[in-house]
C-alpha cells in the first residue's frame, strides 16, 4: 500500500502540471463525489456534474468569440459556480481575472480597462460597480448564479472561439492586489505557479475525498483560490459555502451544522472567535476563572476538548494573511487544536512557509514547504534579522504590463524580495518581525517594528485593533475600541471626553510598561469607525499615514 501510494505520489507531480490536466483528474476520478454546496440552499455540484456544467459554459465563451488568452473577470461573492467559471475556463486556455467583491467601482473599473477583459460573471447585486468606462472593453455580461446574459454584443465577433489545451508555463490566472500599500499589482499567475503550489500543500497536509471545507474568505483572493479552491478539488473534497457574509456567530453556526475538517481563516476572525466565545466562557465560571491564573494549560484542554465536540473533532484550522496575535495563539496550542500557521504572498500563489506539528512554535511562520527554497538576505549581524527571499516554481512570472516593477523585486541571481523582515531560530524555523515597509527608524538607528506594538495594543480588553505609526517623530497608536468600552452615542454627555481620556492614558501606560525605551507609543489617537482593510483583513496602513488631529 505503501509502495502504491508513492507511486501515485509520483504520478500526481509528473502529470499534473496545468489546471487543466487537474481539471480532468479530478473530475473523472472523483465524478461522483460532492464537489460544493451552499448551505441550507439547494445549490450544489458533484464533480460530474460541474464537469457538464464547465463544458456549458465554455461551449458559450467560445459562440461569442473568447478565444484561448483571452482575459474573463469574475466578480462574485463565493458560490460553487465561481469554481464552474474558474475551471471552465482554465482548462481551455482562458485567463481568469478575479476581483474582489468589495472592491470599488473606481477598482473595478481600473482592473477591467488594465486586464483587458472581454467577459465578466458578475452577481446581480453588484453590477452597479460596472462604469460606463468599464465595459468599454467587455462584449459579454454573465449573471454567475443563472449563467443568463445580461448583456453581450452580438456583432462583435464573427467566429467562434478557438480554445488549446494549456501548457504549464501559460498564464492562468491575473491577480489585483493593492495590499496595504495602496499600490496596485497585477500579479501573474502561470499554471505551473499554481499546480507546484497545491502538491507541495499536498506534501504538508494531506486531504482526501472524505474532507468536508468550510469556505469563508473571499475565492478571488489568492489564499483563498489556490487552498481553498484547487487544492480540494485535487483531493476530490467538499467545499461548502456560506448564503450570507461570513461573520463570526454565523461561521460558528455553520460549523455546528456540517461539522467541517478544514477550516481557512485569518487571524481577525480566530481573534474575534475567542474573544466573543472563549474569554466570556472564563469569565461566566469561577472555576475556569480559577484555573485560568493557576492551571492555564489545563483550563486550555478543558475548552478545547468542549469546542472539539460541538464543532468536530476532526477540524483542522489554516491561518494565514496576517500574523496570528500571541495570545490567541497560546491559547489554540495549550487547547491542542490541529492548526496551521502558513506565510506566503500572492507573488508565489499564496503558501510558501508553514507551522505544523513539530514545526509549529507560537510566533513562528515554520519551514519553507516542499519544493521551495529560502533564504534571508542582508542579515543585520547584531539581532540577526534579514529580508526573506524566495526561490521555486509557484514564484509568478512577473507582474502584468510592469516589467520594470517586476525587475525591482528579483534579486541579481533570481530570488523574489517578499519585502518582510524575519529571523531565523536554530531549527530553521522562520519568525517574521514586520514589513520592511512599515519598518520605523528610532532616533538612535534602532529598527522599530509597529506590529510589535500594535499586538501588545491588540491585547488589551476593549480593544478591537490597532494600527502604530509615526508622526513628526512620536510614535502614534490609532485604535478603535469595541462599543462595551467606548459608547459614541454618549458624546454628548458631560464627562464622555474626561472618560475617553482616562481610556486613552491607561491603554498608553499598560502598553509602554511591556516595551523598551525607545518604542514607547507617545500619543494615543482614537478611532470612531473601523479600519479599512484588505480581503485577508489586514489594515490598508497607507489611508492613515497622513495626520490626524486627535480626538
Amino acid at each position: 500500500m505503501r509502495k502504491d501510494s508513492k507511486t501515485l505520489k509520483r504520478w500526481h507531480e509528473n502529470t499534473i502540471d496545468t489546471l487543466g490536466t487537474l481539471y480532468e483528474y479530478s473530475t473523472t476520478k472523483f465524478s461522483d463525489n460532492k464537489q460544493s454546496q451552499v448551505i441550507d440552499e439547494e445549490l450544489f455540484y458533484t464533480y460530474g456534474s460541474l464537469k457538464e456544467k464547465c463544458e456549458s459554459i465554455s461551449n458559450k465563451l467560445s459562440k461569442y468569440g473568447i478565444v484561448a488568452g483571452d482575459k474573463v473577470a469574475i466578480l462574485s461573492h463565493n458560490t460553487p459556480n465561481w469554481t464552474v467559471v474558474f475551471f471552465a475556463c482554465v482548462s481551455s486556455s482562458r485567463i481568469v481575472v478575479p476581483i474582489l467583491p468589495y472592491s470599488s467601482e473606481h477598482e473595478v473599473t481600473n482592473i477591467l480597462l488594465h486586464s483587458e477583459s472581454k467577459v465578466i460573471f458578475i452577481s446581480r447585486p453588484l453590477l452597479y460597480k460596472l462604469s460606463q468606462e468599464s465595459l468599454s472593453g467587455i462584449n459579454l455580461i454573465v449573471d454567475i448564479d443563472t449563467f443568463e446574459t445580461i448583456n453581450a454584443d452580438d456583432g462583435a465577433f464573427t467566429s467562434d472561439g478557438i480554445v488549446a489545451v494549456p501548457k504549464p508555463d501559460d498564464i492562468a490566472v491575473i491577480i489585483y492586489t493593492s495590499g496595504t500599500t495602496g499600490n496596485p499589482k497585477a500579479v501573474l499567475m502561470s499554471h505551473r505557479n499554481l499546480t507546484a503550489n497545491l502538491k507541495s500543500c499536498y506534501h504538508t497536509y494531506k486531504c482526501t475525498k472524505k474532507d468536508k471545507w468550510l469556505s469563508i474568505l473571499p475565492m478571488s483572493h489568492s489564499y483563498e483560490l489556490t487552498l481553498g479552491v484547487i487544492y480540494p478539488f485535487y483531493c476530490g473534497s467538499t467545499v461548502y459555502y456560506l448564503s450570507k457574509p461570513p461573520v463570526p456567530t454565523l461561521i460558528l453556526e455553520a460549523m455546528k451544522k456540517i461539522r467541517p475538517t478544514v477550516l481557512l481563516t485569518v487571524p481577525l476572525i480566530l481573534e474575534k472567535i475567542y474573544r466573543n466565545s472563549v474569554v466570556p466562557t472564563i469569565r461566566k465560571s469561577k472555576i475556569l476563572s480559577w484555573m485560568n491564573k493557576h492551571q492555564n494549560k489545563l483550563m486550555c484542554l478543558i475548552i478545547g476538548m468542549k469546542f472539539k465536540k460541538t464543532f468536530g473533532r476532526r477540524l483542522g484550522i489554516g491561518v494565514g494573511g496576517a500574523k496570528l496575535d500571541p495570545t490567541v495563539e497560546e491559547f489554540f496550542y495549550k487547547a491542542r487544536f490541529v492548526y496551521a500557521v502558513g506565510y506566503g504572498l500572492t507573488e508565489t500563489a499564496s503558501l510558501i512557509c508553514y507551522a505544523l506539528g513539530k514545526n509549529r512554535r507560537p510566533g513562528s511562520i515554520g519551514i519553507p514547504l516542499y519544493g521551495v527554497k529560502m533564504r534571508l538576505d542582508n542579515i543585520n549581524p547584531k539581532t540577526g534579522e534579514g529580508e526573506i527571499v524566495v526561490k521555486g516554481d509557484c514564484v509568478m512570472p512577473g507582474y502584468y504590463k510592469d516589467p520594470e516593477r517586476t525587475k525591482e523585486v528579483f534579486t541579481e541571481d533570481g530570488w523574489f524580495k517578499t519585502n518582510d523582515i524575519a529571523y531565523m531560530d536554530n531549527m530553521g524555523r522562520y519568525y517574521i518581525k514586520g514589513r520592511l515597509g512599515n519598518m520605523i527608524l528610532g532616533p538612535s538607528g534602532e529598527n522599530i517594528y509597529p506590529e510589535d506594538i500594535e499586538s501588545l495594543v491588540n491585547d488589551i480588553e476593549g480593544v478591537n485593533e490597532s494600527l502604530v505609526v509615526e508622526r513628526k517623530g512620536k510614535l502614534v497608536a490609532l485604535i478603535h475600541f469595541s462599543e462595551k468600552m467606548i459608547d459614541w452615542g454618549c458624546e454628548g454627555e458631560a464627562d464622555f471626553y474626561e472618560k475617553l481620556e482616562a481610556i486613552k492614558a491607561t491603554v498608553m501606560d499598560i502598553v509602554n510598561q511591556k516595551l523598551n525605551r525607545t518604542s514607547k507609543i507617545n500619543v494615543v489617537e482614537v478611532m470612531k469607525e473601523p479600519f479599512d482593510k484588505t480581503a485577508t483583513r489586514k489594515i490598508r496602513r497607507y489611508k492613515y499615514e497622513e495626520n490626524f488631529e486627535d480626538i
